[in-house]
């Protein structure tokens, strides 16, 4: 099991490592908004790897046999593999090449309440929780702990939903018809 939660789990950390790095360098042309859409848009084709994850254990190691439950503990395994790889890219991003990036999101939530017609207070009021936020941001367990809440649900969702696809019982053995019947 270890190495095929491994090499899928790896592989979608790959995938969410190297976008997480590109959409970063990239985030003022690209923009918050579009921002999140990548990065939701990525995280979930990344998480497809839990599917192919699940469906080789099924097939390779289980003789193309696995119950619901077996399949969800792949495929958490497997995301969690995954959500690491996706916290310790930000984590590195963050402190070593953007630790600016909260206080450029801070700008645009409060210029995004702004433009919606938010009072003088309640700017004030965004403003000063974007500064609880870059204060909790220099802790890197809070930080972490944001980042792998911001992921989690999306591998959680797409687990559930492969080990409902997957799943699949023991063949059951053809129903003879009874002798006693024909008397």
């Amino acid at each position: 099991m270890t190495r095929v939660v491994l090499i899928f789990g790896l592989l979608a950390g790959a995938v969410l490592a190297v976008m997480m790095v590109v959409q970063t360098a990239f985030i003022d042309e690209i923009g918050f908004d579009r921002g999140e859409i990548i990065g939701y848009t990525t995280m979930v084709i990344a998480f497809l790897m839990v599917y192919f994850g699940i469906r080789s254990y099924r097939d390779n190691i289980y003789g193309g046999v696995i119950s619901f439950g077996q399949a969800v503990g792949i495929g958490l395994l497997i995301t969690l593999v995954a959500s690491l790889c996706y916290v310790t890219t930000w984590e590195v991003i963050y402190y070593w090449f953007a630790p600016d990036f909260i206080e450029k999101y801070g700008a645009y939530m409060v210029e995004k309440a702004r433009q919606a017609g938010a009072t003088q207070q309640e700017l004030a009021a965004k403003a000063a929780e974007w500064g609880e936020y870059r204060e909790m941001y220099k802790n890197p367990l809070i930080n972490a702990g944001f980042t792998l809440i911001e992921i989690l649900p999306v591998g959680i969702v797409v687990t559930l939903i492969s080990a409902a696809i997957l799943r699949r019982g023991r063949a059951r053995a053809p129903v003879l018809p009874s002798t006693a019947s024909r008397a």
